[in-house]
């Protein structure tokens, strides 16, 4: 029994010594080099801005202390970005995402330029399940979707984000006559078009981005908002109809459903596929020391940052489900949104 227990302690030290000794490695792997974070919208909305943040907080948190730069790559709707990280990216634990939320439900529907899979993602966190909102300028009005539903009003939705697909979803299920005008390469540029007239409506910003960014408009009421996409309504907008509320069929609440879900994990950051478990242990808990940081939070609540946290391994469970709808589900959803899906 002496022994045995003698054995006993011999193996917990040797574990104990084992996993010091790969956080170490970790540490020394880090220590020196630079982590990227690649954001695939132009500068200046809430995935850039977001992204800056956490980077700043995530050099003193990952082991080795590493230098956090963030890189812009507009294109595609964010697919530009998502392609580079399983294509080109080095898959050495120093290139992280700033996913877009679309990204599981393209890969989904089958869109030809995904080149990626996101169950082969390493999920590392998300900082908010904001729902994302359509809201018209207060001098189209239009003023709920009722109104909407009366006008063949022009919509502001750069390519393949959530805003066109949004878009297309309502023309197709809902009985809407929107023009959707895809010709920017932001929600900024859509934002800007608003205010010179050129667009009536911006069909998707997370609400934790109009509220970050645009905080003005609200309390100006110069934005009027129309639908909320997520699954359950937002505390803030208890009088704004969820997307999939809006729908007059048990299929389509599902196509509605599917769409919504992307929602809850709307600003995650995702590693390289192939990456060590070491490693994506450590930038997983280092994105949760950087959540649970009060100085950062202040920082966010400073920027009017909605901060929702939810670690990788949950965010990487929502993101899946996303992958792997039904395929009736997915069929009647490519139904409807045409050039998005070929």
């Amino acid at each position: 029994m002496f022994l045995r227990a003698r054995f006993g302690m011999a193996l917990l030290l040797a574990a104990l010594s084992a996993g010091a000794a790969q956080a170490e490695d970790v540490a020394d792997f880090y220590r020196g080099k630079t982590v990227n974070i690649i954001v695939g919208t132009s500068a200046g909305n809430d995935y850039d801005l977001r992204a800056r943040l956490i980077g700043k907080y995530l050099q003193k948190t990952i082991p080795g202390q590493p230098t956090v730069v963030v890189r812009n790559m507009p294109g595609g709707g964010g697919i530009v970005a998502a392609n580079h990280l399983t294509q080109v990216a080095a898959r050495d634990g120093t290139n992280l995402h700033a996913l877009m939320s679309t990204m599981m439900t393209l890969q989904a529907l089958g869109n030809p330029a995904v080149k990626f899979d996101t169950r082969e993602f390493a999920f590392i966190g998300n900082s908010t399940t904001a729902p994302n909102v359509m809201a018209a300028w207060h001098a189209a009005g239009i003023n709920n979707f009722d109104d909407l539903k009366k006008r063949n009003a022009i919509v502001g939705a750069p390519m393949g984000t959530s805003g066109a697909l949004y878009a297309e979803l309502m023309n197709g299920v809902l009985g809407t006559k929107l023009n959707i005008v895809t010709g920017y390469p932001g929600g900024v540029e859509v934002n800007l078009a608003m205010e010179r007239g050129e667009v009536e409506v911006r069909a998707s910003n997370s609400w934790a981005s109009w509220k970050a960014g645009n905080a003005e408009w609200i309390a100006d009421k110069k934005i009027r908002f129309i639908m909320q996409v997520g699954l359950t309504r937002h505390p803030d907008l208890k009088d704004i109809p969820l997307f999939l509320e809006l729908a007059s069929n048990d299929m389509d609440r599902d196509v509605l459903r599917f769409v919504s879900g992307e929602t809850a994990v709307a600003r995650t950051l995702v590693a390289t596929p192939s990456l060590s478990k070491e490693k994506i242990t450590a930038l997983r808990r280092a994105y949760d020391a950087v959540m649970a940081d009060p100085q950062f939070l202040a920082d966010a609540d400073k920027a009017k940052m909605d901060v929702s946290a939810m670690t990788g391994e949950d965010a990487q469970r929502v993101a899946d489900a996303i992958v792997n709808t039904k395929p009736e589900v997915l069929a009647r959803a490519r139904s409807f949104l045409g050039d998005l899906v070929k």
